[in-house]
């Protein structure tokens, strides 16, 4: 398993510094970790093979829209 990531990089390429910010990202990094993995889980235990369900999880990753084109 992965932690949460050392550095944060913003817009400009440093990091995010705000402790706010950083504790929000360690909070969301976990929960999603944790989705993941448990879909993952239920996935292979339900006979899903491996490989093909982290493609899938990748390409749900892959698929998401940036909320800066949204609005």
């Amino acid at each position: 398993m992965t932690g949460t990531p050392a550095t944060w990089p913003g817009t400009d390429g440093s990091p995010i510094s705000c402790r706010e910010k950083l504790k929000v990202l360690a909070e969301n990094h976990e929960e999603a970790r944790q989705a993941l993995q448990d879909a993952f889980d239920d996935a292979v235990l339900m006979g899903v093979d491996e490989a093909a369900m982290r493609r899938i999880l990748a390409e749900l990753v892959d698929g998401l829209v940036s909320p800066k084109r949204r609005l």
